[in-house]
């Protein structure tokens, strides 16, 4: 624990005009306030507000935030109020507190929920005032460092689930690269200790084997620069287990086949230099097609600004490169905290926006205000869960408007996201798209450099299935604001169904019993307002079992076997929701894609009357209707899909052939949730074999993180998803 004079001897070291006093009261008074508070590990309470202000220190941040850093956590843990907080400290710092302060006391019905209101009232105060968010992720951080002195796992789980869902992708969105990486390190250990284990291990192995070819690179490429007369600091450095296994959930590759586990940062004196860099290592070494992105020209959103390229360096060694200048690999760091600068040595210490606009970044505080906006939309706390989660976590696409005005889209937007990005009457008229002078559907995924028009209607029209054409959480915010009242007698049937389908799980119906209990404890008024909360997930129905005839639980058993299986036929309608899915037509899933909850869907109108196939949208066979524009349905999961049913999915694995690797494998996907239905082992050779799994899954992320507990594993050397 830093001790008084320590901590303030660091803010003193970056800000000589700090207040000492103020400081120095603050800090006593944390440590009265909290007196003989205990924290789990045993440590005296006082010791983590300390620690968080400690932290704080490490980013330059004012007094005002160290304060605040100190006293975060007495308003809710002890008895001192706002009022007596802006008496001793002043109402700029009693504001911050209050910011901060945990929504503990929200009485609310679900832990989900807890964390969705406690998340729009977080996003409104960081609005105000970006420190509030820096002093609640130390604070997260911290607890995350000591996060193991937990002894209830499922609190530990939370804690890490919240953190990786939650505080990591607000730290990236305002581009603290630093605090990012560390927090979900942190909570990926803890959720999933296995893989995490497996890939730290590879990565020794790897360190051993491969540690003085890094330093080799590193010093031809530092001495090329210097010939051309480019002073450069250049260093290797190792990708952090988490980010590997986010790689091995998006690509269809092993651990051995990742050609970027070490990438390589050159940092030069000027902007000028970063592009001369550039062009010294592009004529040394061949670069890879298409791995080149300029983001010192088209800062990314988060204002982060750097070129990467990848270039087949010295003895073949595939490198990834950045180049940046000092300035711009400090705010790849810190992010909005690098911005935290002396405007003037002798006058003043504050936020430079003005010195960040000179340098050619853009305002680092837009991925907050977006996320804002998708709050203006209204809609319920976990619809804002899920629309700032894709805010939050989503890569760049730059498209142009007709004028030549850059948009700056997440990857895989499509043109609803461009339209509503340009203003919401645009998205909410929206009838048709050009893309470069060509009319193209509205489930176009845009590139980069398209050219966007949009086609307006004369009236606001927003059907049901706009929100599967759309990644952005604003976008979906605004969809979702104008089909709720339409969707209600929707989501009311999916209740009802699941609702009975729990009740005769234990041999009882619904018809034969008042409701009246439950409609009480939930507080809700009607029988189709219970079963809307239901069939949109906000109330369980084994939580309306229990109101109806208490005591009497639904074992796991029985919830899993009630689980509906995702198949054709009469209950197709309870799985997918879209245009053109008229009474009558009848629904099946193609075989040849085998979709699964969370695909993007589409419906292909067969010709010869056997009704609608429901394809991936990225099916081969999609390849035969691309000229017959009249068979297409936009289409999407009904909740009933998305949170009560099972899927069937196939793997296709190569395997080393060794004693015992068959029972990892099934290992593996039993830890993952994974429940195998089938195995079947063909081209078996010496050394390896390929074996078919199938395997039923929630949706399509459950399947990803299977394929990605596989490929952690050294015994496995690919993992694909099988459509036949």
């Amino acid at each position: 624990m830093l001790r008084q004079f320590e901590l303030i001897e660091k803010v003193r070291s970056y800000d000589p005009t700090a207040d000492e006093g103020l400081l120095n009261r603050a800090y006593v008074y944390a440590m009265r306030m909290h007196g003989a508070q205990k924290r789990a590990s045993g440590d005296p309470y006082f010791a983590h507000p300390i620690e968080v202000a400690g932290i704080l220190t490490e980013y330059r941040l004012d007094a005002a935030t160290i304060v605040t850093a100190l006293l975060h956590d007495v308003i809710e843990d002890t008895p001192v109020t706002r009022a007596e907080i802006d008496r001793l400290f002043g109402p700029e710092i009693g504001e911050l507190v209050e910011g901060v302060t945990k929504l503990s006391k929200l009485e609310l019905s679900s832990e989900h929920l807890r964390q969705a209101e406690n998340l729009r009232k977080f996003i409104l105060a960081i609005s105000k005032d970006v420190r509030v968010l820096m002093v609640k992720l130390a604070d997260r951080l911290h607890n995350m460092r000591t996060l193991q002195h937990i002894k209830q796992p499922a609190k530990r789980e939370r804690i890490a689930r919240e953190t990786l869902d939650i505080y990591a992708p607000l730290a990236r969105s305002i581009g603290m690269h630093r605090m990012t990486t560390e927090l979900e390190e942190l909570a990926f250990e803890h959720l999933n200790p296995v893989a995490h284990s497996a890939i730290c291990r590879r990565l020794e192995t790897l360190r051993h084997d491969q540690g003085g070819a890094v330093a080799m690179a590193s010093g031809e490429i530092a001495s090329r620069l210097d010939n051309a007369g480019i002073p450069a600091r250049v260093f290797g450095r190792e990708k952090h287990p988490y980010s590997i296994w986010r790689k091995l959930q998006r690509k269809s590759i092993g651990f051995s086949q990742l050609s970027d586990i070490y990438a390589f940062r050159v940092i030069v004196d000027s902007e000028e230099d970063c592009y001369r860099a550039l062009g010294v290592i592009h004529r040394a070494w061949p670069s890879v097609p298409e791995r080149f992105k300029d983001f010192i020209s088209t800062p990314k959103r988060n204002n982060y600004r750097s070129l990467h390229t990848t270039v087949v360096g010295p003895k073949g060694m595939r490198i990834e490169m950045q180049i940046r200048t000092e300035a711009m690999d400090r705010v790849a760091e810190e992010g909005v905290a690098a911005h935290w600068r002396y405007k003037n040595h002798e006058e003043e210490y504050g936020f430079d926006l003005e010195h960040q606009k000179e340098a050619g970044g853009r305002d680092p505080l837009v991925n907050l205000r977006h996320l804002v906006q998708v709050l203006e939309h209204g809609g319920d706390a976990e619809e804002l869960v899920e629309h700032a989660k894709l805010e939050m976590y989503l890569d760049q696409v730059f498209v142009f408007t007709p004028k030549g005005q850059l948009v700056s889209l997440p990857s895989g937007a499509m043109p609803l996201d461009f339209a509503y990005a340009v203003h919401t009457d645009i998205g909410d008229t929206t009838v048709g798209v050009k893309i470069n002078g060509e009319l193209k559907p509205l489930r176009t995924v845009l590139s980069n450099g398209d050219v966007v028009e949009v086609i307006r209607g004369g009236k606001p029209g927003v059907p049901p299935d706009w929100k599967s054409l759309t990644v952005t959480g604003r976008a979906r915010s605004a969809i979702r604001r104008h089909i709720r009242l339409t969707e209600r007698e929707e989501f009311s049937k999916l209740g009802r169904a699941t609702v009975q389908q729990t009740f005769e799980s234990v041999g009882k119906t619904v018809k034969d019993v008042s409701l009246r209990p439950a409609l009480d404890r939930f507080a809700v008024t009607s029988e189709d307002d219970l079963f809307e909360a239901v069939g949109r997930g906000r109330i369980s129905p084994p939580q309306v079992l229990d109101a109806i005839f208490p005591g009497l639980k639904v074992s796991e058993r029985e919830v899993a076997a009630a689980r509906r299986r995702i198949e054709g036929g009469k209950q197709a309608r309870l799985y997918v929701r879209g245009g053109g899915l008229t009474p009558g037509v009848s629904i099946h899933f193609g075989e040849c894609c085998s979709p699964v909850p969370g695909d993007r869907i589409v419906g292909i109108l067969e010709s010869d009357g056997r009704g609608l196939t429901v394809h991936t949208i990225d099916c081969e066979r999609l390849a035969e209707f691309e000229d017959r524009e009249e068979l297409w349905r936009d289409l999407q999961w009904t909740p009933e899909a998305e949170r009560n049913a099972i899927a069937p999915a196939r793997l296709t694995a190569t395997i080393r052939n060794a004693p015992g690797v068959l029972g990892q494998v099934c290992t593996v996907i039993g830890q993952a949730g994974g429940n195998i239905m089938n195995l079947r082992m063909h081209h078996r050779q010496s050394d390896f074999f390929d074996v078919d799994i199938d395997v039923d899954v929630n949706d399509a992320k459950h399947l990803t993180h299977i394929a990605a507990a596989l490929r952690a594993n050294p015994s496995v050397e690919t993992v694909d998803r099988t459509k036949a």
